[in-house]
């Protein structure tokens, strides 16, 4: 019985022939069922067609979207999200230290360099990390800084901050933190430096966070209203009524899923591609865990030192009453002494 994919795409193989194969292969036999059982279907529902590839595993991003060999389509989806012509002229090696640094959180990281001078680091998260924005801050001032130095050296004495064209930084997150989960009709955040007062200057740095979670909650309400939500339905959703709604609507993705379909016909490829992706998420997750684990000692501590301050303040309340207090008994001590000593005059003066 077809799937509803393989109606669209015939090149996708049966359940029973992926089974076969896999049992005829000690080496597949032994990979396959090591997964857990959860972990098995999904690997057969994507490439059977039950439901669509998940586009951000980092192996069919960098196939599908490679800006080497198909530069045009992350050019066009850039040049939307961006609302601008994007032109891709050179593909820059990303930062060793800091993908070592984030213990392989990072799951891809594209950086180009645009027709302009301008840099543009395409991220995509499957778990999207503690404390988004001081972190794309840091890293979008490195590579700012990249920029400079790269100018510096080229222009020489003839160098003009005019010379340093900018960063963008767009992220995309399968599960987003919960700081986006506050916007709950909002998938597309974009970020740039502004004064208060009006006046503009270019401060080079850009961002945008994109959270697919919240995308799919939308289009799954609403539709795919537009291009940008079928780029985003294409990179975001592996249900196989939308991958229908997408190419139907829009038939240029058709390619695109075609091209990693044919990937999936190879088992031992794919197999080795899934396993890669789950012991990226095992170790994401771990990670994760860490970093929600770190934000909840942030949070206990700081809760922590606001009783800590409210305490300090109520002991300096309760000294002050001790010593309003002893005042008082001083006062008392004193209106005693005093009625004593005027109980003595009046026995004094009864005599």
């Amino acid at each position: 019985m077809q799937t509803k994919l393989q109606k669209y795409f015939p090149m996708l193989r049966s359940r029973e022939e992926i089974l076969r194969e896999i049992d005829e292969n000690v080496k597949l036999t032994e990979q396959f069922y090591s997964w857990r059982e959860a972990q098995r279907q999904e690997f057969l529902d994507f490439c059977t067609g039950v439901r669509g590839i998940k586009m951000l595993y980092d192996s069919f991003f960098k196939e599908v979207m490679n800006p080497e060999t198909v530069p045009e389509r992350l050019e066009e989806f850039l040049g939307i999200l961006l609302n601008q012509k994007v032109k891709i002229i050179e593909i820059l090696p990303g930062d060793s230290t800091r993908i070592a640094d984030e213990q392989s959180l990072l799951i891809m990281d594209i950086l180009v360099r645009f027709e302009d001078g301008t840099y543009c680091n395409v991220e995509v998260q499957k778990i999207g990390y503690a404390f988004p924005g001081e972190r794309s801050a840091c890293y979008s001032s490195d590579l700012l800084l990249r920029q400079y130095k790269k100018a510096r050296s080229v222009k020489k004495d003839h160098f003009t901050y005019k010379d340093v064209k900018g960063v963008y930084t767009i992220v995309l997150m399968e599960k987003s933190p919960a700081v986006f989960q506050k916007y709950p009709d909002e998938y597309i955040h974009i970020f740039m430096q502004k004064a208060d007062t009006g006046l503009e200057m270019d401060l080079l740095q850009k961002y945008i966070f994109i959270p697919l979670d919240i995308f799919k909650k939308n289009v799954e309400n609403k539709g795919i209203k537009n291009k940008m939500d079928g780029w985003l339905t294409f990179l975001g959703m592996d249900d196989a009524e939308k991958i229908i709604e997408l190419i139907n609507t829009y038939p240029e993705f058709r390619e695109m899923y075609e091209h990693v379909y044919y990937i999936c016909r190879n088992v031992e490829d794919v197999m080795g591609i899934f396993s890669e992706e789950l012991r990226i998420m095992d170790r994401n997750t771990v990670r994760y865990m860490v970093d929600e684990m770190q934000e909840t000692i942030d949070e206990q501590k700081e809760t922590i030192d606001e009783q800590k301050e409210t305490i300090d303040e109520q002991k300096e309340m309760l000294a002050e009453r001790d010593r309003k207090l002893e005042e008082n008994v001083c006062e008392m001590q004193e209106m005693q002494e005093s009625i004593e000593e005027l109980k003595k005059q009046i026995e004094l003066l009864q005599k």
